[in-house]
């Protein structure tokens, strides 16, 4: 069953970074299916969290998608390199983001192979928020995509995991966000070889 607006548009967005556990990111883009579960993601909240991008409540062109009611893609490049998905959540104007890092490929792999250029299945493949990006041919040009359409979507299999599988922990590479880099909004699924390596 494919998420609705109302999944996306609900008031704790560290809750709806725990809820995506589990779910499925798929694409159809040039009419390739691929996609898989999610196993690892991060929560960005537009109040009191120095690491998410609206914390100021700076309305940029980067940053602008943010203001939007949740349920669309907020897509934006690190390093020159990287394209990093995030899901924008709650209503318009909160500015509230959950960063996908870690997938578990189940479709079209040969698809995601070759645009990662890999020969085999590895963790390089999709353990990784910049390497999922590219497995699933998600760029900058998807900033904004409407995500209960039909190129970039989740959905719900039925398939929850219990706490006990859960590991919370500090988000990856935002030590600039003084004591809200200790905030334990990085969910993973503990034993899954999918996880991103960061530490």
């Amino acid at each position: 069953m494919k998420l609705t607006s109302e999944f996306y548009q609900r008031p704790d967005v560290v809750q709806i970074a725990r809820d995506l556990l589990g779910k499925y990111l798929y694409t159809n883009i040039n009419g390739v299916l691929t996609g898989g579960r999610i196993v690892e993601t991060e929560a960005y909240a537009h109040l009191n969290d120095q690491a998410c991008h609206s914390h100021l409540g700076r309305y940029t062109a980067r940053t602008s998608i943010m203001y939007e009611a949740g349920g669309v893609a907020y897509a934006y490049l690190i390093y020159g390199r990287y394209t990093l998905f995030n899901i924008i959540t709650n209503k318009a104007g909160k500015a509230d983001a959950v960063l996908i890092r870690g997938l578990e490929p189940t479709e079209g792999i040969p698809e995601m192979l070759l645009r990662r250029g890999l020969t085999s299945v590895s963790s390089k493949l999709t353990a990784g928020p910049g390497l999922l990006t590219q497995a699933l041919g998600i760029t900058t040009k998807h900033y904004g995509t409407d995500l209960t359409g039909n190129l970039i979507w989740l959905e719900d299999h039925g398939e929850s995991v219990p706490e006990e599988m859960v590991r919370t922990s500090p988000r990856v590479g935002i030590d600039y966000a003084g004591l809200d880099a200790a905030l334990p909004w990085r969910f993973r699924e503990l034993g899954s070889k999918w996880t991103s390596p960061a530490k």
